[in-house]
């Protein structure tokens, strides 16, 4: 706790304060400044508001300690990677259920998470609703707290609830359970959607800060992860009846770059390429701006076996290869549109001219994954630039497929099957497949596993349908233990109030 919330206003405001999308973020240093004396004008707000969503870049794109990859690596869709055992041991450990409170990647996402909050009060409790821009501002700061309280109850389970700036001696803090933590992010999230606007509202140069619909999904999420499924449908229900959003019809340039804030997308991370990286400038380490994505680098085909052919893919660090477990999932729901924007395997690799030299190469299990894939036209390798250094390509938090999806499942938990069919039959039929037969709940956990994989969302599905232990417990799962992360030790020991989850 005292590492997290003993940061001073200016590391608040300058440090992990630059571009989210494009320049249009790069603001002057606002230089050091009291408390007291900022916040005064929309200028001041809307910095500070920046630094709010600088977080998001940190936290998913953090050099070896990516919040993304620690949603992903636990899962089923995926072998952690790298050159072998030792390489990146924290990330290995996600992989095969060793982890523990001194976890890097863990403690990382714990403490951006906090970090973002301490921004989000600031801007919360210190900017005064005094114009209509101001007002939006808040709205935002809210959404972004909601956000970042949703990962602390969805991955940990409980934590400090903490919704202002603390003095010294107030740094421990006692920890509140999920649901306590679910209700104000249910709060927060009710206020923004009063006071947001609409995504066609925004200019282009805005399209990464969040809108109305964007709340109203994020809302139907926590009510979904609390198992709150009327108040869940009634959330999303809004979003998918607006003429804001909708699904893309081709599929396989959905993750490209060429798509970003599309029709699809609710809300994103943004990475540019322009920053021109090499090996000697790149922000590795520390609390710095990670203005871009240094996981896709890390998660691409190792370069020392891979060969490209006409895939467009360029060699990466070879982290989260997928299972062929998925490649299997995909052949058997007959859903090549799809597989083909996720997921290679060998023999797809070399019908387009490609090839993988050694199938005895750690975590390599015969498939290259395609979705948020190391494109060459995605990262900037000119005039001196590093081309492993300088990917731009969006992580997609929250897009319309999933919101039909978690409508399907919420509406069908509250007994309204005739809509869950709708909105599940709307994805399968983009993918090509016909209306679902069988089991309704079935289909639903298929569809999400199909249509979300390499998102960062099935390890945390499989959690809350309880069905880890079967899944995953040949990997090193333990019910009663692993459906949350540990307390990281530097909260353990800077907090006095901190209590442990259970078995670690």
């Amino acid at each position: 706790m005292k590492n997290r919330i003993k940061i001073l206003f200016t590391l608040a405001m300058i440090t992990l304060f630059s571009g989210c999308q494009k320049d249009f973020l790069e603001v002057d240093p606002i230089g050091k400044m009291s408390v007291e004396l900022f916040y005064k004008t929309d200028a001041d707000a809307t910095k500070a508001i920046m630094a709010t969503y600088d977080i998001l870049q940190w936290m998913n794109a953090r050099d070896w300690n990516s919040a993304y990859l620690v949603k992903t690596f636990p899962s089923d869709e995926s072998n952690v990677g790298g050159g072998d055992a030792g390489d990146q041991p924290p990330y290995q450990e996600l992989g095969s259920y060793t982890y523990g409170p001194s976890n890097a990647p863990i403690t990382a996402v714990w403490q951006s998470c906090y970090y973002g909050i301490y921004r989000a009060n600031l801007v919360i409790n210190n900017v005064l609703p005094e114009t209509d821009l101001r007002k939006q501002i808040i709205a935002e700061a809210k959404f972004l707290r909601a956000y970042y309280y949703f990962e602390i109850a969805s991955m940990f389970g409980k934590g400090p609830l903490i919704l202002t700036e603390l003095a010294p001696s107030e740094y421990s803090q006692p920890f509140v359970e999920a649901d306590a933590i679910y209700e104000q992010v249910y709060t927060d999230l009710t206020d923004a959607i009063a006071g947001l606007p609409l995504k066609s509202q925004y200019a282009s140069q805005d399209a990464f800060r969040a809108s109305k619909g964007a709340a109203q999904a994020l809302l139907g999420k926590a009510y979904l992860y609390a198992k709150k499924y009327s108040e869940a449908a009634a959330a999303f229900e809004p979003v998918i009846l607006s003429t804001e959003y909708d699904l893309q019809a081709d599929y396989s340039s959905l993750f490209l770059k060429e798509s970003e804030f599309g029709i699809e997308s609710l809300f994103e991370v943004s990475w540019v390429t322009t920053r021109g990286y090499d090996w000697g400038t790149f922000q590795w380490g520390g609390n710095r701006a990670m203005e871009n994505n240094i996981t896709w680098q890390l998660t691409g085909p190792r370069g020392d076996y891979f060969q490209p052919g006409t895939t467009g893919l360029i060699g990466g660090w070879g982290f989260n290869y997928p299972k062929q477990r998925l490649y299997d999932a995909f052949v058997a729901a007959g859903d090549n549109v799809r597989k083909s924007a996720s997921v290679l395997s060998l023999a797809d690799l070399r019908a387009l001219g490609g090839d993988w030299t050694n199938e005895s190469s750690w975590g390599w299990d015969g498939c290259i994954r395609v979705k948020y894939g190391t494109r060459m036209d995605e990262t900037n390798g000119d005039a001196g630039a590093v081309a492993e250094l300088n990917y731009g390509t969006n992580l997609r938090l929250i897009r319309f497929a999933d919101v039909l999806l978690m409508a399907a499942e919420a509406n069908h938990m509250a007994g309204e099957d005739g809509k869950a069919t709708i909105y599940l039959n709307r994805v399968r039929q983009r993918a090509g497949l016909a209306p679902f037969s069988g089991d309704i709940m079935t289909a639903i956990k298929k569809e999400r596993e199909l249509e979300l994989c390499f998102e960062g969302v099935r390890f945390l599905d499989l959690v809350r349908w309880g069905d880890a232990p079967a899944a995953l417990g040949s990997l090193g799962f333990t019910a009663g233990k692993h459906e949350v992360f540990p307390i990281p030790q530097d909260e353990m020991r800077n907090n006095s109030k901190a209590t442990q989850n259970n078995n670690y």
